[in-house]
């Protein structure tokens, strides 16, 4: 039997568990990979495996699965940042937390009880990644939670754009893979901008601090721009709801004035940081201000977006579904939404039938394909 042969044949039958937290994104993808696998599975009219998720009164829950796993390769999806999921604890209504997600899983696998050929958790946003490394006397929240997982038997860990992917040294006999969904966000603001690339020399990529500075040189080499650099000062004395308050934001770089630019980033929290550095590019002159993150949360809401959209200080963020966006964001004039599904629906294609995802990971070709399509456009 060659190579080629055994790419054919399937670790195991597939089946795709997706929690509360991830139904829409999971609905989509099982629609995609339906789709891709017409005539193979001529008999399956899905590869959602039903589960019912159980929460007492008391706040304490469980998890039963509907249907068997055994012998299956199967795919746990779910959205440790959705906070759009409730249940009723003591008379009123609680909504779940990352904690609450990431216990869920915990749930699932118990569930599972060993009877799966092979387990795979999606976790589009890393539980506890910003808790990933230690300073001084405090928790290692995201490598404990991974430890956690190898230890009930999932072999594969995905996630997107993790703060630090070095955090996978925790886990190191199981896979880990961190992804970037930069193809997918390139290719919908060349398709939804007109003018974006027209001029490249009148375009830089900013990052809006030093964290972020490998990514904005990625973006920058691939698209053939400039970069700019925001460094954060902070004070490092005073500590406000987690973080050292960020006091200037120093602009290094060559001058904006009358670039268009983009501002890449891993995630919108509160916004503070983009309504900062927004605020400066304008006082230097400079004419749309794009922004292209991995995970947009608006923990303060989107209000001030809005003031910054209709007083024209950002023109537009773009941003992807691998976690919750509420309708209100969706629809917003200056937020577009890129979808992962097909995406994720074509790694688990190929991780199912023992496929490299080098293609799929390495976006550098298809964006320059995506450059040329547009120069012969």
């Amino acid at each position: 039997m060659n190579l080629d042969s055994l790419t054919k044949i399937p670790y195991g039958q597939l089946g795709i568990i997706a929690l509360e937290s991830c139904k829409d994104l999971g609905n989509k993808i099982d629609h995609y990979l339906l789709e891709k696998r017409k005539g193979t599975d001529s008999d399956l009219s899905t590869y959602l495996i039903s589960v019912e998720e159980i929460r007492f009164s008391n706040g304490e829950g469980k998890i039963i699965l509907e249907e068997t796993v055994r012998g299956k390769d199967i795919y746990i999806l779910c959205d440790i940042g959705n906070y759009s999921c409730t249940y009723e604890m003591f008379g009123f209504t609680n909504h779940k937390g990352p904690d609450d997600h990431f216990q869920d899983i915990k749930r699932i696998l118990s569930a599972i009880g060993g009877k799966a050929r092979r387990i795979t958790v999606i976790m589009p946003l890393l539980v506890a990644s910003r808790q990933h490394k230690r300073k001084r006397r405090e928790s290692l929240d995201c490598a404990i939670a991974l430890q956690e997982l190898e230890r009930l038997g999932v072999e594969d860990i995905l996630t997107f754009d993790a703060h630090d992917p070095t955090v996978q040294n925790a886990i190191p006999m199981i896979s880990f893979d961190n992804l970037y969904p930069t193809y997918e966000i390139v290719k919908s603001l060349i398709r939804e901008e007109e003018d974006f690339l027209a001029c490249r020399s009148n375009m830089l990529v900013i990052s809006p601090d030093t964290g972020a500075m490998d990514r904005a040189i990625y973006y920058s080499s691939v698209l053939g721009l400039d970069i700019g650099l925001f460094y954060k000062r902070r004070d490092y004395s005073t500590i406000v709801k987690g973080k050292n308050p960020i006091v200037q934001h120093e602009y290094m770089g060559r001058s904006v004035e009358g670039q268009n630019i983009l501002i890449v980033d891993d995630m919108i929290a509160s916004g503070e940081s983009i309504f900062d550095i927004a605020k400066e590019l304008k006082k230097r002159n400079a004419k749309k201000v794009y922004v292209a993150v991995s995970f947009s949360l608006f923990t303060e809401g989107i209000e001030k977006f809005n003031e910054f959209y209709e007083k024209g200080l950002i023109d537009k963020v773009y941003s992807t579904n691998l976690s919750y966006l509420p309708d209100k964001v969706k629809a917003a004039p200056w937020f577009k939404e890129v979808d992962m599904s097909k995406f994720i629906s074509k790694l688990i294609d190929n991780i199912n039938y023992d496929r490299s995802i080098s293609n799929l990971v390495d976006a550098t070709q298809g964006i320059k394909k995506l450059l040329d399509e547009k120069a012969n456009s």
